[in-house]
Protein backbone atom coordinates (compact mmCIF):
# COMPACT_ATOMS: atom_id res chain seq x y z
CA UNK A 1 0.00 0.00 0.00
CA UNK A 2 1.62 2.88 -1.19
CA UNK A 3 0.74 6.54 0.23
CA UNK A 4 1.98 9.13 3.18
CA UNK A 5 1.62 7.33 6.73
CA UNK A 6 1.76 9.20 9.83
CA UNK A 7 5.04 8.00 11.77
CA UNK A 8 5.47 8.42 15.77
CA UNK A 9 8.16 10.95 16.05
CA UNK A 10 11.62 9.76 17.07
CA UNK A 11 13.21 10.36 20.77
CA UNK A 12 15.84 12.53 18.74
CA UNK A 13 13.27 14.70 17.56
CA UNK A 14 11.30 15.26 20.41
CA UNK A 15 14.30 16.15 22.82
CA UNK A 16 15.28 19.11 20.42
CA UNK A 17 16.19 21.94 22.45
CA UNK A 18 13.12 24.12 21.65
CA UNK A 19 10.92 20.68 23.09
CA UNK A 20 13.37 21.29 26.24
CA UNK A 21 12.63 24.54 26.82
CA UNK A 22 8.83 24.43 26.08
CA UNK A 23 8.43 21.74 28.78
CA UNK A 24 10.63 24.04 31.25
CA UNK A 25 8.37 26.97 30.65
CA UNK A 26 5.30 24.40 31.08
CA UNK A 27 6.82 23.23 33.85
CA UNK A 28 7.39 27.03 35.28
CA UNK A 29 3.52 27.61 34.86
CA UNK A 30 2.91 24.22 37.13
CA UNK A 31 5.12 25.97 39.75
CA UNK A 32 3.75 28.84 39.82
CA UNK A 33 0.33 27.59 40.05
CA UNK A 34 1.52 25.31 42.97
CA UNK A 35 3.26 27.89 44.58
CA UNK A 36 -0.54 30.53 44.46
CA UNK A 37 -2.63 27.65 45.93
CA UNK A 38 -0.05 27.14 48.61
CA UNK A 39 0.90 30.77 49.58
CA UNK A 40 -2.97 31.50 49.54
CA UNK A 41 -3.88 28.16 51.54
CA UNK A 42 -1.44 29.47 54.58
CA UNK A 43 -2.17 33.16 54.33
CA UNK A 44 1.64 34.25 53.77
CA UNK A 45 1.97 37.98 54.31
CA UNK A 46 2.01 39.82 50.86
CA UNK A 47 3.43 43.48 50.28
CA UNK A 48 1.38 45.91 48.10
CA UNK A 49 2.62 46.79 44.22
CA UNK A 50 2.41 50.25 42.49
CA UNK A 51 3.20 51.89 39.56
CA UNK A 52 5.28 55.08 40.31
CA UNK A 53 3.47 58.33 38.43
CA UNK A 54 5.81 61.03 38.14
CA UNK A 55 4.70 64.78 38.83
CA UNK A 56 1.92 65.87 36.63
CA UNK A 57 0.30 69.40 35.20
CA UNK A 58 -3.39 68.75 34.49
CA UNK A 59 -5.42 71.87 33.48
CA UNK A 60 -2.64 74.03 35.07
CA UNK A 61 -2.60 72.13 38.53
CA UNK A 62 0.19 70.21 39.52
CA UNK A 63 -0.17 66.92 40.92
CA UNK A 64 2.69 65.37 42.66
CA UNK A 65 4.13 61.86 42.03
CA UNK A 66 2.36 59.02 43.38
CA UNK A 67 2.46 55.23 43.63
CA UNK A 68 -0.91 54.28 42.49
CA UNK A 69 -2.08 50.88 44.24
CA UNK A 70 -2.37 48.13 41.36
CA UNK A 71 -2.53 44.72 43.35
CA UNK A 72 -0.65 42.47 46.28
CA UNK A 73 2.23 39.92 45.49
CA UNK A 74 4.03 37.71 47.19
CA UNK A 75 7.92 38.72 47.61
CA UNK A 76 10.22 35.73 45.88
CA UNK A 77 13.40 36.88 46.83
CA UNK A 78 13.92 38.56 43.55
CA UNK A 79 10.93 37.50 42.08
CA UNK A 80 7.17 38.96 42.72
CA UNK A 81 3.89 36.78 42.48
CA UNK A 82 0.84 37.59 42.16
CA UNK A 83 -2.58 35.70 43.03
CA UNK A 84 -2.81 35.35 39.47
CA UNK A 85 0.25 33.50 38.99
CA UNK A 86 1.81 36.64 37.35
CA UNK A 87 5.76 36.32 38.13
CA UNK A 88 7.43 39.74 37.75
CA UNK A 89 11.41 40.64 38.28
CA UNK A 90 11.55 42.93 41.93
CA UNK A 91 12.13 46.36 41.43
CA UNK A 92 12.75 49.03 43.64
CA UNK A 93 11.08 49.23 46.26
CA UNK A 94 9.71 52.07 49.70
CA UNK A 95 7.96 51.67 52.82
CA UNK A 96 4.67 53.95 53.40
CA UNK A 97 6.01 55.79 56.06
CA UNK A 98 5.65 59.98 57.46
CA UNK A 99 8.49 61.03 54.80
CA UNK A 100 9.35 63.81 56.74
CA UNK A 101 11.34 67.08 56.22
CA UNK A 102 13.81 67.83 53.63
CA UNK A 103 17.30 67.23 55.44
CA UNK A 104 19.53 67.73 52.55
CA UNK A 105 21.68 65.21 53.40
CA UNK A 106 22.40 63.33 50.52
CA UNK A 107 20.68 63.21 47.02
CA UNK A 108 19.71 59.44 47.15
CA UNK A 109 18.20 60.39 51.02
CA UNK A 110 15.90 63.34 49.32
CA UNK A 111 15.30 60.37 46.62
CA UNK A 112 14.01 58.28 49.32
CA UNK A 113 12.16 60.24 50.95
CA UNK A 114 10.19 61.42 47.93
CA UNK A 115 8.89 57.96 46.75
CA UNK A 116 8.31 57.55 50.56
CA UNK A 117 5.57 60.64 50.19
CA UNK A 118 4.52 58.89 46.90
CA UNK A 119 3.58 56.15 48.81
CA UNK A 120 1.83 57.93 51.54
CA UNK A 121 -0.38 59.86 48.34
CA UNK A 122 -1.00 56.47 47.81
CA UNK A 123 -3.29 56.10 50.46
CA UNK A 124 -1.36 52.53 51.67
CA UNK A 125 -1.23 51.61 55.05
CA UNK A 126 1.41 52.90 56.89
CA UNK A 127 4.18 50.50 57.39
CA UNK A 128 3.15 49.06 54.21
CA UNK A 129 5.97 47.54 52.06
CA UNK A 130 6.05 48.62 48.44
CA UNK A 131 7.10 47.15 45.37
CA UNK A 132 7.46 49.84 42.41
CA UNK A 133 9.01 49.44 38.64
CA UNK A 134 8.58 45.70 38.51
CA UNK A 135 8.63 43.79 34.90
CA UNK A 136 6.18 41.27 34.27
CA UNK A 137 7.84 37.87 33.33
CA UNK A 138 6.51 36.54 30.06
CA UNK A 139 6.79 33.14 30.40
CA UNK A 140 7.95 32.61 26.90
CA UNK A 141 10.31 30.19 25.63
CA UNK A 142 11.79 32.35 23.36
CA UNK A 143 11.61 35.20 25.53
CA UNK A 144 13.01 32.92 28.43
CA UNK A 145 16.37 32.31 26.56
CA UNK A 146 17.77 35.55 25.47
CA UNK A 147 16.79 37.66 28.57
CA UNK A 148 18.99 38.77 30.98
CA UNK A 149 16.31 39.30 34.29
CA UNK A 150 16.08 37.05 37.06
CA UNK A 151 14.47 33.98 35.59
CA UNK A 152 15.88 32.58 32.27
CA UNK A 153 16.44 29.17 29.98
CA UNK A 154 19.14 27.34 29.56
CA UNK A 155 19.55 24.00 27.82
CA UNK A 156 15.53 23.34 28.42
CA UNK A 157 16.45 24.31 32.35
CA UNK A 158 14.80 27.10 34.45
CA UNK A 159 17.08 28.65 36.33
CA UNK A 160 17.13 32.12 38.58
CA UNK A 161 19.66 34.44 38.64
CA UNK A 162 19.15 35.26 42.23
CA UNK A 163 21.17 38.34 42.37
CA UNK A 164 21.62 41.13 39.82
CA UNK A 165 25.35 40.35 39.27
CA UNK A 166 25.21 37.19 39.34
CA UNK A 167 26.36 35.00 35.93
CA UNK A 168 24.48 32.50 34.22
CA UNK A 169 26.82 29.91 36.16
CA UNK A 170 26.21 31.10 39.62
CA UNK A 171 22.60 30.66 38.95
CA UNK A 172 20.31 28.19 40.76
CA UNK A 173 17.32 25.96 39.80
CA UNK A 174 14.43 27.56 39.15
CA UNK A 175 12.17 24.51 41.13
CA UNK A 176 14.41 24.05 44.39
CA UNK A 177 14.46 27.99 44.27
CA UNK A 178 10.64 28.74 44.29
CA UNK A 179 10.08 26.27 46.73
CA UNK A 180 12.66 27.26 49.02
CA UNK A 181 11.34 30.79 48.72
CA UNK A 182 7.39 29.55 49.12
CA UNK A 183 8.64 28.00 52.39
CA UNK A 184 10.37 30.93 54.29
CA UNK A 185 6.76 32.67 53.17
CA UNK A 186 4.83 29.77 54.67
CA UNK A 187 6.76 28.76 57.55
CA UNK A 188 9.14 31.82 58.54
CA UNK A 189 11.89 31.53 60.90
CA UNK A 190 10.78 31.94 64.83
CA UNK A 191 11.27 36.30 64.98
CA UNK A 192 10.85 36.86 61.34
Amino acid sequence: MGGWRATPMSDDLAATPANADERAVDGIRSLVADAVARLSEAGARQEELATFIPRQLRMLIAREPVLQPVGRVWRLGVLLLDADGVLRATGAITRATEPGRPAYQSQSAETRRAYRAAAQRGHFASGATVNYDTEVIDLDAEGLRSTAGPLFLRNGRALVRWSPTATDADAVDFARYLAERVELLVSPPQGA
